[in-house]
């Protein structure tokens, strides 16, 4: 069996699955865009269109670097719209890979599901840089 090779890493491939949000869009009727900005400053919105990844409307994850697919139609003219909610719920969600990494490498306390989620856990309190078994430092 030949190797799957990726040119480009999208969500599904990072979390092994899609979510539900990616197929119904229904599930992003609520969010509230406004409401989720950090210091309600929608600036940082402005920044997320909708994309295309091979072929299919997507919106792109900084967080983790990936693509997030939608494959549901997108009404004309809702576009970013519905990119942007689709994101947020991602992050709001945990789903992230990026924010999934958090709690075992962020370096700083943090709140876990960023500014999106009011009252998320803080992680990164405790961090420890991690140690490769049988590993020493050289002498200098």
């Amino acid at each position: 069996m030949a190797e799957e090779r990726h040119i480009a890493i999208d969500a599904e491939t990072l979390a092994g699955k899609r979510f539900p949000y990616q197929e119904d869009m229904s599930l992003i009727d609520d969010v509230d865009l406004l409401g989720a900005t950090p210091g309600h400053d929608i600036n940082w919105l402005e920044d997320v269109e909708l994309l295309e990844e091979e072929g299919v409307p997507a919106v792109f994850d900084r967080y983790s670097n990936s693509f997030l697919r939608i494959y549901f139609p997108i009404p004309e003219g809702r576009e970013n719209e519905i990119a942007r909610k689709v994101l947020v719920k991602h992050l709001q969600s945990g789903n992230s890979y990026g924010i999934q990494l958090k709690s075992k490498h962020c370096k700083f306390p943090q709140p876990e599901l960023g500014s999106w989620v009011p009252g998320s856990a803080t992680v990164g309190t405790d961090w420890k840089a991690p140690v490769l078994e049988g590993w020493e430092a050289p002498l200098h």
